[in-house]
């Protein structure tokens, strides 16, 4: 204990506090044999050895190991690993980092974010040990990863979302009934459109904030609607066209939700490999099938009112209120108080100034680059003409901001934006505006075009094609598209 405070009392070179370190000095790493060493103490119940771990890996100042101390305490806190030494775990954390965060772990989560420090080797099956104390197969999914091109993420950046693998459970195949037969729908709450194959479906986010994934069918293609609410986005992706080469070819998957997020959004499973896969990009991130690099083709989805969606689509079957579960399918009953609040419940990662954390925004991305329009300033204006790289696009939000009024058990009455009708296309040359008609724009000529799901129709048969594009909170958008650019009210 003496030597660790001796240790403790020296700052280490290059580490100044407040001054967040990019990267450890490779020179100071602790040798490759002790490193297995330093993970069984900080594993272990003995004060001792732990102290001694602490104070090798301070003697070299071996920032690599900021993440497996951040990782320490974050598991102290759930009271699912041992907190012998707590306090020793959180000053040499300190002293690595240069951070006065004491035991705050969300603080950490975030900065660390920042930093482009890499964990020690064996640090994912040291991770998954400790998410093993969880629930076991929380470890085994990290297990599954054999070798580094299974993983194609920062591992020190999965967190836990406290439940476990299927504790949201999925809807797969449900029932359908028609519109006429969804007596229960009120015409102002909210719904998620998506026609494919001819065939046009709602889903209502008062079920689908209760599962998050639906595996369902469009004319027998297998097709899922992943949904994170905490990042408030909502994706439907082809599940059964041809994904990749060996195994996986050919393969239609279906997906659960895995209990574990990555950067504040939902990571979820397939059934056949049990790999880990990014609700917002569609792709395999970690375990047998990120090694094929495989990624989902995405399908555009609205967010929008019943009776709005039923003008357009009359013909709609809508998702079943007996899903077979006993749940609360209340509008906002399990995430309301979320929704209506400016809160994160986890690290968002590096914060970007330019809009709040929990705003809302419409993001695209076309061949490399990115952009987010403001929800808000979409449903004022209505449409807007814009250009992402190379390519000249449009957004048509001519229905305003879907809005939410619910009572929420322990919190009483909430009011929230659930989202808005955004689509995107790409415009060509032509320029839109707005007419009196939600439905109906008019180009430079004041020619009508038809807003339709698949593409922008002019009168002469013309088309403007969809693009896809997602709903989400800015701080999951961010997160996922680090250089994207933000619209900021001017047209080109």
């Amino acid at each position: 204990m003496i030597r660790l405070l001796l240790l403790l009392a020296l700052a280490l070179p290059g580490c100044e506090r407040g001054d967040p370190p990019l990267a450890h000095d490779p020179a100071r790493e602790v040798p490759a044999g002790e490193v297995a060493g330093v993970y069984a103490a900080l594993e272990g119940a003995d004060a001792g050895a732990i102290e001694s771990a602490l104070a090798r890996v301070l003697d070299r100042g071996d920032r690599r190991f900021i993440a497996v101390l951040i990782e320490s305490l974050r598991f102290s806190h759930l009271a699912e690993a041992e907190s012998q030494a707590y306090n020793a775990r959180v000053v040499a954390l300190e002293r690595l980092a240069g951070q006065p965060l004491g035991g705050d772990w969300f603080r950490w989560a975030e900065w660390y974010e920042g930093t482009r420090l890499v964990p020690p080797p064996g640090f994912l099956g040291y991770k998954g040990r400790l998410f093993a104390r969880i629930q076991p197969e929380l470890g085994a999914f990290l297990a599954r990863a054999d070798g580094a091109e299974q993983v194609r993420l920062r591992p020190e950046l999965i967190r836990w979302g406290g439940v476990e693998p299927g504790g949201i459970p999925a809807l797969t195949n449900p029932a359908l009934v028609s519109a006429g037969k969804a007596t229960w729908l009120e015409p102002g709450e909210t719904v998620l459109g998506l026609v494919h194959a001819g065939e046009a479906r709602a889903y209502p986010a008062r079920i689908l904030d209760w599962h998050e994934l639906v595996n369902d069918r469009f004319d027998g293609e297998p097709v899922s609607l992943a949904a994170c609410t905490l990042c408030g986005s909502a994706i439907a992706y082809r599940t059964g066209r041809k994904l990749g080469a060996g195994a996986a070819a050919g393969a239609s998957h279906t997906f659960e939700t895995s209990g574990l997020l990555y950067r504040g959004n939902k990571l979820m499973f397939d059934h056949a490999t049990r790999s880990l896969w990014s609700q917002l990009e569609g792709r395999a991130v970690l375990g047998p099938l990120a090694e094929d690099g495989l990624a989902l083709e995405p399908l555009p989805v609205v967010v929008t009112t019943w009776e709005a969606w039923r003008e357009q689509h009359p013909d709609t079957t809508v998702i079943a209120l007996d899903t077979g579960h006993e749940r609360d399918y209340e509008p906002g009953a399990p995430y309301g108080g979320y929704l209506a609040s400016a809160k994160l419940l986890f690290p968002s990662g590096v914060r970007d100034e330019r809009l709040e954390p929990k705003a809302r925004v419409y993001g695209v991305t076309r061949e490399g680059h990115s952009r987010a329009w403001p929800l808000e300033d979409l449903a004022r204006r209505g449409v807007v003409n814009d250009s992402l790289g190379r390519e000249r696009v449009v957004l048509v939000a001519t229905r305003g901001l879907v809005e939410v009024e619910a009572r929420v058990p322990r919190t009483g009455r909430v009011r929230y934006v659930s989202g808005a009708e955004v689509r995107a296309y790409r415009r060509g040359g032509a320029r839109f505006a707005a007419t009196d008609e939600s439905s109906v724009l008019r180009d430079g000529g004041g020619r009508p075009w038809r807003v339709a799901e698949d593409a922008l129709v002019g009168p002469a048969g013309e088309r403007a094609e969809r693009l896809p594009g997602t709903l989400a909170y800015w701080f999951a958008w961010r997160a996922f598209h680090p250089e994207t650019g933000v619209w900021e009210g001017s047209e080109p």
